[in-house]
């Protein structure tokens, strides 16, 4: 479990993502909104960190990435990597490596990691066999030791749509590796995956967190195959923090009682078909969840402005 910041009130914790924006790595995800307001948006909600997004959301080099992060008076939290990691033909290190070198040059201190199936979206992905398993657990445990030599946290997101979804692959995964968890409520539970109950048993895996609530009636439609995941959240499938089926506020209690210190990642992903008007949008969503953490005793949020 992070416990590095324990002593930093809940308010202090929680940060941004682009994808809550609509931002996605996915080809055809939908309509992406630019840096510029996206960033801005963020601050004027009066988050102060921000997972980067996906490739070419800001810019490659370093310096660059910074400069427009701090023109908006925003931090580096980190971010998503999706690396293959079950077949033995490929090796991710080198890419892993790369991004944890462009982390550390940001100040950056935290690796999300996904174990990407090598096709492109997540509504589908094939099936592991064994030999992908020993492989899958083995990189794991490497790249969780290269990235602590970089002095950043490594964490595996459980992910629909890539090799580690479902609950018995996220047992696997705990009793197979040594890999701190990015506990993802909303991925978690359209996985099978009790979030609430994943948090009260493995608390001391848990190294960051992204909140989202979900329609458990719309994950259900999912994880049986008879919607695509992709279709799923542009029809609504993640809902403002509070007003889904997620448990969020017991979710948060439970990681506080037991000394969770990291991060909060507002994470309500979104699928936009076209540019939001001033105001609408994405940053509704956003400014619901801030006010829920709010009443969780998060802190005064400089909300509806």
């Amino acid at each position: 479990m992070s416990t590095t910041d324990t002593a930093r009130p809940l308010a202090d914790r929680i940060a941004a993502a682009p994808i809550s924006w609509g931002v996605c790595e996915v080809p055809g995800w939908g309509h992406q909104m630019s840096p510029a307001r996206v960033l801005r948006e963020m601050r004027e909600l009066g988050l102060t960190a921000t997972e980067f997004g996906p490739d070419g959301f800001l810019p490659d080099a370093p310096g660059e990435r910074l400069a427009v992060l701090g023109a908006h008076g925003m931090r580096a939290v980190g971010g998503f990597v999706p690396a293959v990691l079950h077949d033995p033909d490929l090796d991710p290190l080198p890419a892993v490596r790369a991004a944890l070198t462009a982390f550390a040059a940001c100040s950056a201190d935290t690796l999300v990691l996904a174990a990407a199936t090598g096709l492109d979206g997540y509504d589908s992905r094939p099936k592991l066999g064994a030999e992908g398993w020993r492989t899958l657990l083995a990189r794991l445990d490497s790249i969780t030791a290269v990235a602590r030599e970089y002095g950043i946290t490594p964490t595996l997101h459980p992910h629909v749509g890539t090799m580690v979804e479902r609950v018995d692959e996220v047992l696997r995964v705990l009793d197979g590796s040594d890999v701190p968890l990015c506990l993802d409520t909303g991925h978690l539970l359209v996985g099978g995956t009790d979030p609430l109950a994943l948090a009260r048993r493995a608390a001391d895996r848990i190294a960051h967190v992204h909140l989202k609530d979900v329609d458990a009636a719309t994950a259900e439609q999912v994880r049986a195959g008879r919607l695509g995941y992709t279709s799923a959240v542009a029809a609504g499938m993640y809902r403002p923090l509070g007003q889904g089926d997620a448990q969020i506020a017991e979710l948060v209690g439970v990681l506080e009682g037991s000394g969770y210190g990291g991060r909060y990642v507002m994470e309500q992903d979104a699928v936009l078909a076209a540019e939001p008007a001033p105001g609408e949008g994405p940053v509704r969503d956003v400014t619901a969840g801030l006010r829920f953490l709010a009443g969780l005793g998060a802190g005064q949020w400089a909300v509806g402005r």
